[in-house]
């Protein structure tokens, strides 16, 4: 298992209140954001499970799930649901994205 795992359940942690805040406005994109910010953790477990091409697939789309977080996050700071998201949400979700990234080339 990648050691980005731990950081990708607190980022789900940080996330509980930002999706409840999206959901008094737009149940979709919450609805959304959960399940993108949550395929993150069940790929990345997967791709630990997994070999060779399978695995660094399983990361792909982990990494695919993480960008699809951030930019639930943008839409909903666009749309005015939420104001600022807190910075360590934003830094941790940047390293998993990175660390993703890195794995997948």
């Amino acid at each position: 298992m990648l050691r980005i795992y731990s950081t990708v359940i607190e980022v789900l942690r940080m996330l509980r209140p930002v999706i409840a805040e999206i959901e008094r406005h737009d149940r979709d994109l919450a609805r959304q954001l959960r399940r993108a910010s949550g395929s993150i953790a069940l790929n990345l477990a997967e791709g630990s499970g997994s070999h060779g091409g399978t695995r660094t697939e399983r990361y792909r789309n982990a990494l695919g799930s993480a960008r699809e977080t951030g930019a639930c996050l943008d839409v909903a700071g666009a749309l005015g649901y939420v104001g600022d998201v807190e910075v360590m949400l934003l830094d941790r979700l940047d390293q998993v994205r990175a660390t993703l990234v890195k794995n997948v080339r």
